[in-house]
């Protein structure tokens, strides 16, 4: 059994095709082919066969009679969908969380700690380690290799001899020194009471 292919072919009349002759002038073959009528009437056509409806399109200038500032303006407008837009910041072009209603609660709870979606808080430092960890710039927790790295930077930066013997890049380094003890020697008794537990 042969099935029927009944899908619409490019170049097939449109199945809509009002049922007349042709509009171009002096010609009477079926018009099966729509073509716009002008810029500001895209729903309204001409009805043309196939070789007028190609001679037609092949002359038609969507942009023709605009300046090229009105092209662009054009262009501009239909990245937009023609709809009216606002530079970012100014009223309109975002939402503030009074906009947004809520009835559900389900924004405000996904902003709670430990709820599902929330970004994960980060524990709070030691008090102990809040100041040496600043001085350092670095953010609790953290690995004894990242504050190798970062230490290793720091004192390359301030060490007195990359700094043509500036005493104030020295004192700096001694600051350093003394914050990256103070860190390490608590990362170092933590990792020593974590392997202490697990044996």
């Amino acid at each position: 059994m042969n099935r029927r292919n009944t899908r619409h072919r490019a170049f097939d009349p449109d199945p809509d095709a009002p049922g007349r002759c042709c509009d171009m002038a002096g010609c009477d073959e079926p018009a099966g082919y729509r073509a716009p009528r002008s810029r500001e009437t895209l729903n309204e056509y001409f009805w043309f066969c196939l070789p007028h409806v190609r001679e037609y399109n092949a002359k038609w200038d969507y942009y023709k009679g605009m300046s090229p500032g009105q092209i662009e303006a054009h262009i501009r407008d239909d990245v937009s969908w023609n709809r009216p837009s606002w530079r970012l910041g100014q009223r309109g072009a975002y939402f503030t969380e009074e906009d947004v209603l809520d009835p559900l609660d389900l924004l405000n709870g996904a902003r709670r700690p430990g709820a599902r979606g929330a970004p994960p808080t980060r524990p709070e430092a030691p008090e102990a380690l809040r100041q040496p960890l600043s001085t350092l710039g670095l953010d609790w927790p953290l690995s004894m290799d990242e504050l190798k790295v970062r230490y290793k930077d720091l004192a390359r930066r301030h060490h007195p001899d990359a700094n043509g013997g500036d005493r104030h890049a020295e004192e700096r380094l001694k600051i350093i020194n003394v914050a990256y003890t103070t860190v390490r020697t608590h990362l170092a008794s933590s990792r020593q009471a974590d392997l202490e537990k697990t044996a």
